[in-house]
């Protein structure tokens, strides 16, 4: 009985990703930080999913357009636009590009940020406005320049905060203040656009193996991965999956809140 139990939920599956979980034909996506780590799986899923994707990055230009290359390849339209989302021109050069090649923005996923391991003895104004400037003005900037292209009511935004925002570790103070401001920004946000039809919500990940945790993952992995139910490290794929959620009619009832996506660490 196991057994056919397997079968009937690995068939499910292969029907599920044949013919796409969601489909948002139709619909423009703008992710920040798309070159490469979680960003470039979050691009990758709504290209998949049928959405017309712009992939803004700061640095790393083979990367980006190759994330757009992977997004042409299933079929669908995807733009690389450079430029720095914690300059508030750059934000609004970059949606401009967007809106003047693709005409609309659908859902916004804020996934760029920065993060530096320090002790607290060794914050320094530097760490804290590099910090912040990218991970919570960035974040607005973004928010500003895109929202008057937002669908209302239908508009979707989709923030990242991070695990230790709730649970941080000792020489990340300055990265899990900056992401409990997102948390509190996304929660108030919610409730200014809410009238307007457009949901914000925050995916709140724990330790993904990307570019941005290889010194983390080398120090600590084991310990991670002991601590999770499941065994294993997060892959991009895990939490790209649950903005393409955040972006589909099932979660037009979700605003305001925050998903922790960690593998059920504890």
């Amino acid at each position: 009985m196991r057994d056919m139990g397997i079968h009937r939920q690995n068939h499910y599956m292969t029907e599920q990703t044949a013919r796409g979980a969601y489909s948002l034909t139709g619909k423009v996506v703008l992710v920040t930080g798309a070159s490469r780590g979680i960003g470039a799986a979050v691009a990758k899923r709504f290209g998949a999913a049928g959405a017309k994707v712009a992939v803004v990055y700061r640095s790393g230009a083979d990367a980006a357009n190759a994330v757009v290359k992977d997004i042409a390849a299933m079929g669908t339209e995807a733009l690389a636009v450079a430029g720095d989302i914690a300059k508030a021109d750059d934000a609004k050069s970059m949606v401009a590009q967007v809106v003047a090649r693709f005409s609309r923005i659908d859902v916004l996923v804020n996934c760029a940020g920065v993060a530096e391991y320090r002790p607290f003895e060794k914050t320094d104004l530097e760490l804290f406005r590099v910090t912040f400037d990218t991970n919570v003005f960035g974040t607005i900037a973004m928010i500003q320049a895109a929202l008057p292209h937002l669908p209302a009511p239908g508009g979707r935004i989709i923030n990242f905060s991070s695990a230790l925002a709730t649970r941080p570790i000792p020489t990340a103070s300055i990265y899990s203040a900056s992401k409990g401001a997102i948390t509190s920004l996304s929660h108030a946000l919610a409730k200014e656009f809410g009238p307007r039809g457009i949901t914000v919500n925050t995916i709140a990940p724990g330790v993904i193996e990307t570019e941005m945790t290889t010194k983390i993952l080398k120090e600590r992995g084991d310990g991670i991965k002991a601590m999770t139910p499941l065994g294993r490290i997060g892959q991009p794929d895990d939490v790209a999956g649950v903005a393409l959620f955040l972006a589909s009619p099932d979660a037009g009832w979700l605003t305001g809140r925050s998903f922790i996506v960690d593998g059920g660490v504890s």
